[in-house]
């Protein structure tokens, strides 16, 4: 719309132009003689322009008459082809001029214009690979498609464009939610090319949220092979495909096959917290305590985290709380000052009801590194030492305004999720999610239900309701679950 407003004024500007200066010649005297043959003639001002531009075209078309002509002799003197590369030579020649304009215009933004002068270029050059293309990603561009899937599809239908008629079919199926046919089309594309790495981030995505593991890997392999990925990051993010396979072995009931699975997840990745868990618990279920215990201590100390609390605690479930507190020091002794060792030593003394050991635990973290947790832990520590109400409610006031501390974060959007995930829900990105604390937020710990069963008191109704009714549904819960 704006384009046609734009050239109707350019031409009403041009009319005026050639108004205003014919009027201007006729206004102007004098004029000029031409005197040729015996004959004179008298051309005023306006004449002589007109002569001028009428000689002009005429110049014009004495060139392409000679040339047409030369093109005849040539054939004339046996050169079949002579008059057919005169007339192509000019096809190619507009041909390309639009062509530079469509492609100018794509890469300026303007959809529409680019696809009008592909349009152009494709009348004039015999090159549709070419020409095609542009004229799908112009229509693309301007919103047209219909026009561009049924361009992309003609594509298709050519070895040397089939693949970038595939990856634009696969772009369009993306941007429409069609999840199942960008999954066989992306399977297409990489099949023609197996190394371009933005087919084999989409496949491996794509594969990933169809749960299609086994393909998830050999497309992870690709990966490696062709350089897209350093060994390392293959290793971990192959650990976690292994792991996700194993979970889903599990939801089958095949528990053989499950235990193999988890434990070659943690094989590849000792520190991939999900898998130390399941491996874990595949060793209790066999029956083989030592290696559980050993799988977990690794991983605490390259991460502490409650998970590996609770997958321990389950190693010996029916243990006093004291034989707990002892068992407990062969991952407590690890990684002494990190802030999840503290909390379970003291989540795990205050079980056995040593309150005054747990609050030498805790330390100054509840005022340095205030979170929901470490500030329930304290109500519960004065409680069982039999500090005044009012005490444990300022505690648990402050633990109810407190961040919750780190949390599963995706590395990409900054999703927070309850429990891990291969996937992130929000930006549907592949392993991104780290055990980090998310920018500050004042919401309620995980595992602040569980005040009742941390002190020897039953606690009064009105104490503890307030935080129990704002908890949030499916978060973390602290290690102390495992041992109450």
């Amino acid at each position: 719309m704006l384009w046609s407003l734009i050239k109707l004024l350019v031409f009403v500007a041009v009319v005026a132009g050639l108004t205003i200066g014919g009027a201007y010649l006729m206004e102007q005297g004098g004029g000029a003689v031409i005197a040729m043959g015996g004959y004179e003639f008298t051309l005023s001002p306006l004449q002589l322009a007109i002569a001028l531009l009428v000689l002009v075209v005429l110049a014009w078309l004495v060139l392409k008459l000679l040339g047409v002509l030369g093109a005849v002799i040539r054939f004339l003197n046996g050169d079949n082809n002579a008059l057919s590369n005169h007339f192509s030579r000019r096809r190619e020649r507009k041909g390309l001029d639009a062509l530079t304009d469509a492609a100018v215009a794509l890469a300026s933004g303007d959809g529409r214009n680019a696809l009008s002068r592909a349009t152009t270029a494709g009348r004039y050059l015999d090159r549709p690979e070419l020409t095609q293309l542009l004229v799908a990603q112009a229509a693309e561009m301007a919103g047209d498609t219909v026009r561009a899937e049924e361009t992309y599809k003609v594509l298709v239908r050519h070895q040397r464009t089939r693949f970038a008629g595939i990856r634009g079919l696969l772009r369009q199926k993306l941007a429409a939610g069609d999840d199942l046919t960008a999954l066989r089309l992306a399977e297409k594309a990489f099949e023609i090319n197996p190394r371009h790495p933005e087919t084999q981030d989409i496949l491996l995505r794509l594969q990933a949220e169809s749960h299609d593991w086994a393909g998830a890997r050999k497309t992870l392999g690709a990966q490696l092979k062709s350089g897209a990925l350093p060994r390392d990051v293959h290793k971990r993010r192959d650990a976690v495909l292994a792991l996700s396979q194993a979970a889903d072995v599990i939801d089958d009931n095949k528990s053989i096959e499950a235990r193999e699975a988890a434990i070659e997840a943690n094989r590849m990745s000792p520190d991939l917290i999900p898998a130390a868990v399941m491996a874990a618990r595949s060793y209790i279920a066999a029956g083989n305590a030592r290696y559980a215990a050993r799988v977990l201590r690794k991983a605490w100390d390259v991460q502490p985290h409650p998970d590996l609390a609770a997958a321990f605690a389950e190693i010996v479930p029916d243990e006093t709380p004291q034989e707990r507190v002892k068992r407990f020091q062969a991952l407590t002794s690890i990684r002494t000052e990190h802030p999840e060792n503290r909390m379970l030593v003291a989540e795990l003394l205050i079980a056995a009801s040593d309150f005054t050991t747990a609050r030498r635990a805790l330390g100054d973290l509840p005022e340095k590194q205030p979170t929901g947790r470490n500030l329930t832990l304290m109500a519960a520590i004065a409680r069982g030492m039999g500090e005044d109400e009012a005490v444990v409610r300022g505690w648990l006031t402050r633990a109810l305004a407190a961040p919750r501390g780190p949390q599963w974060v995706c590395d990409n959007c900054g999703r927070i999720h309850s429990q891990w995930v291969p996937i992130c829900a929000n930006c549907h990105a592949f392993d991104t999610l780290s055990w980090k604390t998310p920018p500050a937020e004042a919401t309620l710990p995980g595992g602040i239900e569980l005040l009742p069963l941390l002190v020897r008191d039953e606690p009064k109704p009105a104490d503890v309701p307030a935080v129990v009714t704002t908890e949030e549904a499916g978060s973390s819960r602290p290690a102390t679950t495992a041992s109450s």
